[in-house]
This record gives structure tokens, C-alpha cells and sequence, in this order.
């Protein structure tokens, strides 16, 4: 089902999405300052072309005093902006029956594009916890 998710959702957005997270992140490493925002938005992007079956996890327990002021000068030079793209298009894709599961992984994009650093993108199942003693 995830498959046939991530190719609507591909289709219907994700292609111009993460587009647009690659272009940001180029445009990012090409200055050396913003680097870290450049590989983050790199990563976002492959979150975005095909969000189903993985999820955001934090990378580290307590972020960094770095990592925090990273993600407020991200939230407000771009997060906001990104993250008010991300609410239209889920308030458009939900117009739709079939829309709705892409509107709802829409707004799961929301929070990692609003603080980006100190966080990493894994596969949904890998957070199962493991029973094997």
C-alpha cells in the first residue's frame, strides 16, 4: 500500500516538492555558512518525494546549542514560508477522498521543515522495538 502511496503522492506533488528541496539545498551548499541547511534540505527532499514508510526521529536526545540556533534562523528565514506551502497544498490535496492520506503526509512534513537540524529520517517499521533476547 505504501508503494501505490508514495507513486500517487510522487505524481501529485512530491516530484515538484522535492524539486524544490533540492534546488534550496544547492543553492544553500554553494555559500559555506549555510551548508548545514543545504544537506538538511537535501535530506527533507528525499523525505518528500516519497514520504510513506518512513518517518522523522530525532538524531540526538538534547540538541545542541548550535543545532538550536540553526533551526531558528532556518524557521524564520525559510521554515515558515515552507511550512505554509505544505499546509495550502494539504488543505488542496484533501479536497479529495483519495487525497486525504497525501494531505495528512503532507502536514507530516510540516515539523521537520520548520526545524530541520537534529533530525533524521528513518523507515517507519525500524521503530518497532526489538524482542529477540
Amino acid at each position: 500500500m505504501k508503494t501505490l502511496l508514495n507513486l500517487i503522492w510522487f505524481v501529485f506533488g512530491g516530484f515538484v516538492l522535492a524539486l524544490g528541496y533540492f534546488l534550496a539545498g544547492i543553492v544553500c551548499c554553494l555559500l559555506v555558512v549555510t551548508i548545514p541547511w543545504g544537506i538538511a534540505s537535501f535530506r527533507i527532499g528525499t523525505y518528500a518525494l516519497w514520504p510513506f514508510g518512513r518517518t522523522v526521529v530525532d538524531r540526538h536526545e538534547r540538541p545542541g546549542v548550535a543545532t538550536e540556533l540553526g533551526n531558528i534562523i532556518w524557521l524564520l528565514v525559510a521554515g515558515i514560508w515552507i511550512a505554509i506551502g505544505h499546509v495550502a497544498t494539504a488543505i488542496a490535496m484533501a479536497a479529495t477522498i483519495v487525497g486525504i492520506p497525501l494531505a495528512i503526509a503532507n502536514i507530516k512534513l510540516i515539523p521537520v521543515s520548520l526545524f530541520p537540524l537534529g533530525k533524521r529520517i528513518v523507515r517507519s517499521n525500524s521503530l518497532l522495538p526489538s524482542y529477540s533476547h
